[in-house]
């Protein structure tokens, strides 16, 4: 008698410990279907190929992750500034947009690891000579993107703002010269300057340091670990630094991640 009990009074211990490790993405908005935002216009983070398909790092990581999770990817395009409204609302899982990770948005939200290290950095005309360093931009016009980190950022160094809901349409006026300078994303920036030959410039002195993360809804640590997991497996077996070689040419993996906070 003395053996069935032990098994019995085991058992339910035992079942209890393993949806963790079973279940490879619980709290899902639709079983087997990870949905995530992206912006789709901001490369090489999220944007449209030749074939008009959805390519770039934040889009092709996902991928990855949705399959190590056993799971579909569901990209959903979202404006930028409506990312968070839509997260909390429920219309996705996460939001795979290319978000800095900041304590005022960790109070919002959960993000799974940093996933990749960066900043904000300034971009001029290729001859501007008169701004050479971010603490020039007082009293100048400078375009940011709407609702990010960057508005903050121009307002501290004391520039003229302009607000733009995406980063193509920043880097065109600055080409035109309707605006002295744009505060925007390093990766991007580069991207943008190299693949369309636009005569544009980064600064060398960055404005800041940050690392990047994807958001998930508060309320779902079985969801953020289950990504976490599988944002790991990509890093370990060199998926995600052949997939950052292939589109910018080296891998920004953080030395030290910023670990979610479940």
């Amino acid at each position: 008698m003395t053996t069935p009990r032990r098994l019995v009074l085991a058992t339910p211990a035992l079942l209890l410990a393993l949806p963790a490790r079973a279940q490879p993405a619980p709290e899902l908005i639709k079983a087997g279907e990870l949905s995530a935002c992206t912006e789709g216009t901001f490369p090489p983070f999220s944007m449209t190929d030749a074939r008009g398909q959805l390519d770039g790092l934040e889009i092709r990581l996902m991928k990855e992750i949705s399959a190590r999770m056993g799971l579909t990817y569901k990209p959903v395009v979202q404006k930028w500034e409506s990312t968070l409204v839509g997260l909390e609302a429920g219309q996705y899982d996460m939001c795979s947009t290319t978000m800095d990770i900041t304590e005022e948005r960790q109070r919002a939200v959960t993000f799974a690891d940093g996933w990749l290290e960066s900043g904000a950095r300034v971009m001029v005309r290729r001859a501007e000579t008169a701004i050479t360093r971010p603490a020039d931009l007082r009293g100048k016009s400078v375009g940011v993107l709407v609702a990010s980190t960057y508005a903050k950022a121009g307002e501290e160094l004391g520039a003229t703002l302009k607000q733009y809901r995406s980063e193509p349409e920043a880097y065109q006026d600055l080409v035109n010269g309707n605006v002295q300078a744009v505060i925007t994303e390093a990766i991007a920036g580069a991207y943008a300057i190299k693949s369309a030959n636009l005569a544009l410039k980064l600064l060398d002195e960055p404005v800041s340091r940050v690392q990047k993360g994807w958001a998930i809804r508060k309320g779902k640590p079985g969801l953020t670990r289950a990504v976490n997991t599988a944002l790991a497996a990509v890093q370990a077996d060199g998926t995600y630094a052949r997939i950052m070689q292939d589109l910018i040419g080296f891998d920004p993996r953080p030395a030290s991640p910023i670990r979610s906070m479940v």
